[in-house]
């Protein structure tokens, strides 16, 4: 379910939350926990453009999960299995000068 809390555990938790909080005070806390989810969700998208913005062109699809030290190794290894190989220029061949024959 949500951050992988189970049904039996969410009904747990809210009942743990009206006791500790009652039955009375229990709406507003729930209205001041949503502000504040929501204002951090707000900061976290100006942290992630600022980042996009200050990182400059190249990173324009960058996501916060990106750099994730394993997944970006990842994202590194799978670009280079994806290039073309690098094919080496041939050889130039040692040739007689007509005139000198």
């Amino acid at each position: 379910m949500l951050f992988n809390i189970g049904a039996g555990e969410f009904v747990g938790l809210a009942i743990l939350a009206m006791i500790l909080v009652g039955p009375e005070r229990l709406p507003k806390v729930a209205v001041e926990a949503a502000k504040i989810l929501k204002k951090l969700r707000n900061l976290s998208q100006i942290a992630t453009t600022e980042l996009k913005a200050n990182l400059g062109p190249g990173f324009e699809n960058l996501e916060p999960q990106d750099l994730h030290p394993k997944t970006f190794i990842k994202k590194q290894i799978a670009d280079l299995m994806e290039d073309k190989p690098v094919t080496t220029p041939k050889a130039i061949q040692a040739q007689i000068d007509p005139d000198l024959l």
